[in-house]
């Protein structure tokens, strides 16, 4: 359960970093490799809790262009949630080293 939890929001930590960007749904789909209704889902999703807002280009043509504002709510739960990874990530590689320096002395 953890690791599905840790997973979801990976995933969020990177959508919402590709649309603070102003990244398209189509680029962050093919940039993630995932599906474009996967993309939008998330995103609704995000601007559900508050951590983003979605508007449309004003003077843009193509009406279906929306931008993504990053919420204060969502800078910091993009600064909370990296912070959770590097943790990780850091332990991960702690564990990574000490299992090579036994292989090492073998």
């Amino acid at each position: 359960m953890l690791n599905q939890i840790l997973y979801k929001e990976y995933v969020e930590l990177q959508v919402l970093d590709a649309l603070s960007k102003n990244k398209t749904q189509t680029s962050i789909s093919q940039d993630l490799s995932m599906a474009i209704g996967k993309i939008n889902f998330i995103a609704q999703a995000l601007a559900q809790k508050g951590y983003i807002k979605i508007g449309n280009f004003i003077n843009e043509k193509d009406k279906t262009k929306y931008k993504y504002l990053l919420t204060d709510k969502g800078l910091e739960q993009k600064i909370a949630v990296t912070k959770k990874f590097i943790k990780i990530k850091k332990a991960e590689y702690e564990r990574m080293q000490e299992e090579l320096k036994k292989y090492e002395s073998k």
